[in-house]
């Protein structure tokens, strides 16, 4: 297991980070938490930089509720237990026709460095990538209804994984709210409380 030190060193340099100069600093990070359940987001939007956390505001509030009714977890439980990445870890800014922008292929790259170091650190055994964005860094462009609700070994940079996609939980994509979506993400939840790695996350937190 990771030790509170190695993950101190890297939230240290993660938020010291500049490479990439049109993202919107600071970097949003979740809890140093040595977890084997590695969730990857997309990119904060406006609001996480401010509150300091990641999924802090309508679509967090989604997700959670996800993981309430799945796993049986709270927010705070979900954030105690599970190790928070993405794509990008500083928000990318707005569009000027609205909405938040979309990271460039080279914001991407740069940034896909610290998530193969968390790899590294955590060794994760369960990734729960959350949204297209975060699906494709693992399985490449796909359909959800040929995604969610399925479980697929994954091999990123030399670490096996298994990985559940969750579609995103922004209010502003009805997916997830109309069927087949709905079915597909309830089968999704149900593959995720199943999984070893989230029953060794409840056994740690009833003998910590």
């Amino acid at each position: 297991m990771v030790s509170a030190t190695a993950l101190d060193l890297h939230f240290r340099a993660l938020r010291a980070c500049t490479r990439c100069p049109r993202m919107l600093r600071p970097s949003v990070l979740g809890r140093p938490v040595a977890s084997r359940i590695l969730l990857v987001g997309q990119a904060p939007g406006d609001k996480e930089p401010k509150l300091g956390r990641p999924f802090a505001w309508t679509a967090g509030k989604t997700l959670f509720k996800w993981f309430e009714a799945g796993l049986g977890w709270t927010e705070d439980e979900v954030r105690n237990r599970v190790y928070f990445a993405a794509v990008c870890r500083c928000f990318p800014g707005k569009r000027p026709e609205g909405g938040d922008r979309v990271p460039a292929p080279d914001e991407i790259e740069e940034c896909s460095d610290w998530l193969e170091r968390e790899f590294a650190l955590l060794q994760p055994e369960l990734v729960l990538p959350v949204g297209k964005l975060a699906i494709g860094q693992f399985l490449g462009e796909r359909p959800l209804i040929d995604t969610i609700g399925r479980t697929f070994p994954i091999n990123y940079r030399g670490h096996e994984a298994d990985c559940i996609p969750l579609p995103h939980p922004s209010g502003a994509s009805p997916w997830h709210r109309m069927e087949p979506g709905k079915t597909l993400l309830a089968k999704a939840l149900t593959k995720i409380a199943r999984h070893p790695a989230v029953r060794a996350a409840v056994t740690d937190a009833r003998t910590a």
